[in-house]
């Protein structure tokens, strides 16, 4: 079932709510719903976590965690789902919200070359920024609708199975 293997994978909520980052939430992270595992707030923590996973900016799981509290979806799994895009899978994500930012606008994709100094951010901004930034909405988007529906659809899917198998166990009886 998944809410077994999705409580199994969760951090404790004590742990969650203690953390320093989701501090600034204070009373708003006793609300019950969003501790509780269901169809709902399960696929809704996954449309809210990878949604956040494709946004450029620093504190990705606090910004997931402040989306979940006002849509009451599960906090933990929203906020661990951030980890889509992690130091490792960052660069090919983000240069793939590129490519699909300048087929969008329909605009040749530049070259670019690196360089750690303020000088190379602020020009990459204006050139690249916005092919970039609209590539991350659009597969932020894509990805948070493809979350949502696919759990939702193998949650349901795991229900019948289980009340398939139960009418089984009560027919040999």
């Amino acid at each position: 079932m998944p809410r077994k293997f999705f409580q199994r994978i969760m951090p404790n909520h004590e742990a969650i709510k203690s953390s320093r980052s989701l501090k600034i939430f204070g009373r708003l992270l006793h609300d019950a719903n969003l501790w509780h595992l269901n169809r709902r707030s399960a696929s809704g923590a996954f449309a809210i976590g990878l949604f956040c996973a494709f946004i450029p900016v620093p504190f990705q799981m606090v910004l997931a965690a402040a989306l979940a509290i006002p849509f009451r979806v599960n906090l933990p799994l929203s906020v661990a789902l951030v980890w889509v895009s992690n130091p490792i899978t960052m660069p090919p994500l983000f240069y793939f919200c590129y490519v699909v930012g300048t087929w969008i606008i329909g605009a040749p994709s530049q070259p670019f070359h690196f360089e750690l100094s303020w000088q190379w951010l602020a020009d990459s901004i204006t050139s690249l920024g916005p092919a970039f930034l609209l590539g991350c909405l659009v597969l932020g988007t894509l990805a948070s609708f493809i979350g949502y529906f696919v759990i939702r659809l193998l949650w349901r899917q795991s229900v019948v199975s289980a009340w398939q198998a139960r009418a089984h166990r009560f027919k040999k009886k």
